[in-house]
């Protein structure tokens, strides 16, 4: 029964001051909307790294010649090296099971710069790759219309090529299915044998915008067979033994070097798995920082609420007064009081939670967020004891007042 006086009593003081009350809610409002807000913002940027990476290919190590990815710094995640070239013969090694026996699949990578011509149209693809057809299964790439090159395409020196999106749009137009067209690059005609889905950007470049056709064809027609390639790109038997299978490819391309100096073999292998766990560990702590960030608006809301209880507790000294006089003990004022900034903390909260939540269904900075339930649950536990903790000094304050002192007060 006191509970519920109480209660009413707390929600008398709230509505008594309406904008008072609403601008201490707002200070609330918005640490609990931040909280929410920025923390499914970092989970969103994880997330999206994370499919970015994983669109690459799964279970994909990459072996570059010389520095290798990026500006060639060392990192935990590469073999740093410095200037051989990769062969075909260094692809055989590592097709070997003797040799690699945790490699699933391997394919050799030539880049050419070749601009496609079709029916006065002209683009230059952002990749044009001539590889194998194991080359498909190891980047993941999936076909929208067609096929991709087979073995057969590739002994037979045959001038077929697989179209990235971007590619078709710019020589073919939005829309159109370009398979069975014949296309120029270089001055040689190719025939588009398929057509790539979208994968959107990996962060460094347009995926889609991208030629594929048999290492053969590429080297008959576009860069001369040199017997050397850009890249290769590698496929593990599973996640579970990319360390290893990556220990076994330096391994393998030390021998067939004849490498002096290990520490700097020539060339870089570039784990996927390793780069998506630091990738991880980096979003965790951009995510911890920006909730630790936000949380520091929350306590900026509790200093609100105490601040305006004790103006309340200021004003309202006669009626303390008068409460004590017709019997109130000094625990039914601590509980009114106490109550009262609960109130407006809860308030605050459930407004904070509905606020992250929609803020949540907008795409911030190109990040889609993604709601985590337990920074809801923590945001809103924060604020009920925020508003506890900032509210009891000003309800032991009220609680002390003697009721002659506070009859007394004008």
């Amino acid at each position: 029964m006191r509970l519920r006086e109480n209660l009413r009593f707390a929600l008398g003081g709230v509505t008594a001051n309406r904008l008072r009350s609403a601008l201490t809610m707002l200070g609330i409002l918005i640490g609990v909307g931040a909280v929410i807000l920025l923390v499914a913002v970092g989970t969103g940027s994880s997330h999206r790294v994370q499919q970015q990476i994983q669109s690459l290919g799964t279970n994909t190590l990459t072996v570059f010649r010389g520095g290798g990815f990026g500006a060639g710094g060392r990192s935990r995640n590469q073999t740093q090296t410095r200037g051989n070239q990769l062969t075909l013969k260094d692809v055989k090694a590592l097709q070997s099971q003797q040799n690699a026996p945790d490699v699933k699949s391997v394919a050799p990578v030539v880049n050419a710069q070749a601009t496609g011509t079709y029916q006065g149209a002209t683009y230059q693809p952002g990749q044009f790759v001539g590889t194998t057809s194991s080359y498909e299964r190891i980047r993941n790439y999936q076909i929208a219309s067609g096929r991709f090159f087979n073995p057969t395409d590739e002994t037979g020196h045959a001038r077929v090529v697989v179209l990235g999106p971007t590619v078709v749009t710019n020589l073919f137009g939005q829309g159109t299915d370009p398979v069975g067209a014949n296309v120029t690059f270089g001055g040689s005609t190719f025939q588009v044998i398929g057509t790539l889905q979208a994968k959107g950007t990996n962060g460094l470049q347009d995926q889609d915008d991208v030629a594929i056709a048999p290492l053969t064809a590429v080297e008959d027609n576009l860069t001369g067979n040199t017997g050397n390639v850009n890249q290769i790109a590698i496929e593990a038997v599973s996640g579970n033994v990319m360390n290893a299978a990556q220990s076994e490819i330096t391994t393998t391309l030390i021998s067939t070097h004849k490498v002096t100096d290990a520490t700097n073999p020539g060339f870089t292998v570039l784990n996927q798995a390793s780069l998506l766990s630091t990738s991880n560990s980096t979003n965790h702590v951009l995510t911890v920082l920006l909730g630790a960030v936000a949380a520091i608006s929350l306590f900026v809301g509790g200093i609100g609420v105490m601040n305006i209880m004790l103006v309340s507790v200021t004003e309202r000294t006669r009626e303390i007064g008068i409460r004590k006089a017709v019997g109130a003990r000094r625990g039914d004022i601590l509980v009114q009081f106490l109550v009262e900034a609960m109130v407006l903390s809860v308030l605050g909260g459930v407004l904070g939670v509905a606020a992250g939540l929609v803020g949540s269904q907008f795409k911030i900075v190109g990040v889609q967020p993604l709601v985590q339930m337990y920074s809801v649950v923590l945001a809103f536990g924060v604020a009920l004891a925020v508003g506890l903790f900032f509210g009891i000094y000003p309800a032991s304050r009220a609680a002390r007042l003697r009721p002659i002192e506070a009859l007394r007060h004008e």
